[in-house]
């Protein structure tokens, strides 16, 4: 019996439990003005066209975990099923998401924060988070199962209790004064665009529930629990998102808000007691704490692990410290990175981060066409729907979101896509050489 491998311990359950916790319930509240914005008030109907998108992709995971249940990254599956330098810029897409995810968390928990205590800058909150965070990193501190267990507790017990203050001033005449509207999902008057435009912005609700894949050797039953729990979590959390955005809306019809970024604490003030505002102001920077703590502590595990395989300069990321066993440097990286938000709201920020998610998302379903329908020729029908017309579905919908993404954070994506194309020449020596596999499979 080999003592180096993990336990299979994590049954279904388990595993729906971590991928709801990690895509945190309440995030649809903390970026409700950015998806009202974008989509000119259909919300609910942007969040079931993200929904869809993302089922398809869903669907490429879970084929992929199938094919390699040891594995579990974007890179992984490109390398393997279509090419490992493809593969490398593949790595290169992820790790935008990896780097630059606790950015626009840490600004979204700022915005709040800003709100609550005007007098204080964002910047302060934004500078306080990172430092923070990032000192409970270097120490080696790491969220637990339990944790996570507990976070998703109080966020759906702050959520029920929004619903029913919103539901309440909504009977009382509040808004739309009614509880059926379509209002919600389409309005005529509305162009088509803006509702995938406001897709577009939720699919960041979602970034995430591909994390599970990364628990394949801990799973009991991989094959069929992985991809069971990535659909399960993706409609459940997807419930969840259409069921607060469509009261939200009910309640507050209009998408002028004075500040988008924090519209979700702009109506609570208003539809509760001024002591749940304070409640949901404090559950919304927990859950943003939290989420900030891991995408850190995983962002800089992806710098590690490049380092150290020589992707990236082994001298600087390739390192952990002697005592801690933390990789310092990954750890200061995304922290400074993160400071680039004090220039951007959270529309671009998080616009910039569904770049990388998408592109990545592309991948996925691209290396299901090339691992099942060109590698194992699954042509029957049954094949030809799951294999080749299903990703191609997914994949077309990815780029289709991504091309209504904010103009900024389109312009900045692909500076960092050709950026990574840039690297590749000079990793492979003008792609003469194989590049060093990156170690992040799991």
């Amino acid at each position: 019996m080999n003592d180096n491998t993990l336990k299979r311990t994590m049954k279904l359950r388990h595993l729906v439990v971590f991928g709801v916790a990690f895509l945190t319930p309440m995030i649809a509240y903390t970026i409700y003005g950015v998806i009202a914005t974008s989509s000119h008030g259909v919300e609910s109907g942007s969040i079931c066209f993200a929904v869809v998108a993302m089922l398809f992709t869903a669907l490429s995971y879970g084929h992929m975990a199938k094919a390699y249940p040891a594995a579990g990254s974007t890179y992984t599956y490109t390398r393997k099923a279509i090419n490992s330098k493809l593969g490398v810029i593949a790595g290169w897409i992820v790790l935008l998401g990896y780097v630059f995810f606790p950015m626009a968390i840490w600004l979204i928990g700022a915005s709040y924060l800003s709100a609550a205590v005007p007098a204080v800058p964002s910047w302060v909150w934004l500078v306080g988070f990172i430092v923070i965070t990032s000192l409970i990193n270097f120490i080696g501190a790491e969220v637990g199962s339990k944790v996570n267990f507990v976070m998703v507790g109080i966020q759906v017990g702050i959520i029920i209790a929004f619903l029913a203050f919103t539901i309440k001033a909504i009977t009382d005449g509040m808004g739309e004064g009614t509880l059926a509207s379509f209002s919600p999902f389409h309005n005529p008057d509305i162009e088509f665009s803006y509702t995938v435009a406001g897709a577009a912005a939720a699919c960041y609700c979602f970034l995430g529930f591909d994390a599970l894949t990364t628990f394949t050797e801990d799973a009991i039953d991989p094959t069929k629990n992985i991809p069971r729990a990535i659909i399960l979590t993706l409609l459940i959390c997807g419930a969840i998102f259409l069921v607060v955005t469509y009261f939200t809306h009910l309640v507050h019809p209009s998408y002028d808000y004075a500040n988008p970024d924090n519209a979700a604490y702009e109506i609570a003030r208003q539809v509760a007691p001024s002591a749940f505002g304070a409640i949901f102001l404090i559950g919304t920077i927990v859950g943003q704490f939290a989420a900030g703590l891991s995408a850190q502590a995983s962002g800089a595990r992806l710098l590690y692990a490049m380092g150290r395989d020589g992707v990236l300069p082994k001298k600087l990321f390739g390192k952990l410290h002697p005592a801690r066993k933390t990789p310092v440097n990954g750890i200061i990286l995304t922290g400074a990175i993160a400071l680039f938000a004090i220039f951007l709201d959270v529309t671009k920020a998080t616009a910039y981060i569904n770049f990388g998610g998408f592109v990545a998302f592309f991948f996925v379903n691209l290396s299901v066409i090339a691992q099942y329908f060109v590698k194992q020729k699954q042509r029957s029908a049954k094949g030809i729907i799951l294999y080749l017309i299903f990703p191609i579905l997914g994949a077309l919908l990815c780029l289709y979101l991504l091309a209504h993404l904010d103009r900024f954070a389109i312009i900045l994506g692909c500076c960092w896509a050709v950026a990574g194309i840039i690297y590749l020449f000079v990793l492979t020596k003008g792609l003469k050489e194989e590049p060093p596999e990156l170690g992040i499979d799991g």
